[in-house]
């Protein structure tokens, strides 16, 4: 299949590390989640929401971020701080290696 009117600015393959965690916070909200670890993104991580399917590439940074993970992933103030504190865990620094 020829794509002549296609302008590519990427098209790469990577092994990746993927981590699947399931757990209930104290506030009894369950998550589900795929948590993959890749080259690319400086160092953050991509992290799906395995019961909305919501994807978003997560670093320590956008943790600090107000409001983020509720925009993100549609949660109330009270599930994004419980989800917080369990990435707090996972996110680490972002790593500039360009």
């Amino acid at each position: 299949m020829l794509l002549p009117d296609y302008d590519f600015m990427a098209d790469m393959t990577e092994q990746t590390t993927t981590r699947f965690v399931t757990f209930i916070t104290p506030n009894l909200k369950r998550f589900d989640l795929a948590i993959m670890t890749t080259n690319r993104f400086y160092g953050k991580k991509l992290i799906t929401d395995l019961q909305s399917g919501r994807t978003a590439i997560v670093g320590q940074d956008d943790l600090e971020q107000e409001g983020y993970l509720e925009y993100t992933y549609k949660l109330t103030e009270e599930e994004a701080t419980d989800l917080s504190q369990f990435l707090e865990l996972v996110v680490g620094a972002v790593n500039f290696t360009d």
